[in-house]
């Protein structure tokens, strides 16, 4: 997945708008403009489209975690400069304060299966033994049962029942 469609999902999944985005790259201390986050959250093939580089996505991240559970004492995480999904994914876990059987259950709701062990395995630093690199279809998976968690069935039925609780906005 590129960086752009996980910040195009994850400002759907949110219901963010201009605003807010500015508003939580702000937080990890950044300021950024309207134009740019306009142009990093139109479709690729739009003429005035932006590529949202990996620093920028893990600041907006950051961002993310600040907003959902607070500045924490001492100096700010710095944004990494290379993102990878399981990054994105260890980020997302961290903001939304969601356990592993959280994210095993946020995937069901995607129709995607996923062992806890599987999930460990995309948890750990690079280099461990049991490292596995997260592939895009997990974590569009992932992002899908968010989806279906915060704003209701994706096939548009009536909304699925939590095994967590959000944070409230």
């Amino acid at each position: 997945m590129t960086n752009n469609d996980v910040l195009r999902r994850l400002r759907y999944i949110f219901d963010f708008n201009d605003a807010k985005i500015i508003e939580i790259f702000a937080l990890a201390d950044l300021a950024v403009k309207r134009g740019h986050v306009i142009a990093w959250t139109m479709k690729d093939d739009d003429p005035a489209f932006e590529a949202c580089n990996d620093r920028m996505l893990a600041t907006f991240l950051n961002g993310l975690i600040v907003e959902k559970r607070g500045k924490r004492d001492g100096p700010q995480p710095e944004p990494e400069h290379r993102l990878s999904n399981n990054l994105i994914l260890m980020k997302l876990k961290i903001a939304l304060k969601m356990q592993s059987d959280d994210i095993i259950a946020t995937m069901a709701m995607a129709g995607f299966s996923l062992s806890a062990s599987e999930l460990s395995s995309f948890l750990r630093r690079p280099g461990h033994r049991n490292y596995r690199e997260c592939k895009d279809q997990v974590l569009r998976n992932f992002l899908k049962g968010l989806q279906v968690e915060l704003r209701g069935s994706a096939s548009g039925g009536p909304e699925a029942k939590s095994p967590w609780k959000p944070l409230k906005k």
